[in-house]
């Protein structure tokens, strides 16, 4: 998996490309804390070429949250692909990991 970012007006797009699983989950956590570190608290995690999510890149995005409301700001995920969806409804974390059809909608009405 590979991860870029690029900081934007308000937040900071974090751009995952890849399968989303126990090998690139701490890579995740890593890079996100790393894109914290650097002054942006506001993250959105762009999942469009992320086909594949595991219970551990599951548990890195709620990681990654944490970080991002100790910092003072707040995580958000976009342009989540069907079995990612899955996956966030069944185990009830779409209603913690707020989902957005692009990353401009994560933060536009904030």
């Amino acid at each position: 998996m590979e991860f870029s970012y690029e900081v934007k007006d308000s937040y900071a797009e974090v751009k995952a490309d890849g399968r989303l699983n126990m090998v690139s989950a701490p890579k995740l956590r890593e890079f996100v804390t790393d894109v914290i570190a650097g002054g942006s608290s506001r993250i959105v995690v762009n999942l469009e070429n992320t086909a594949f999510m595991d219970s551990s890149g599951l548990g890195a995005l709620i990681g990654c949250l944490k970080a991002a409301r100790q910092a003072g700001g707040d995580l958000r995920i976009a342009a989540v692909q069907p079995q990612v969806k899955m996956v966030l409804e069944l185990t009830s974390m779409d209603r913690v990991l707020n989902a957005y059809a692009t990353a401009e909608d994560a933060f536009s009405n904030d």
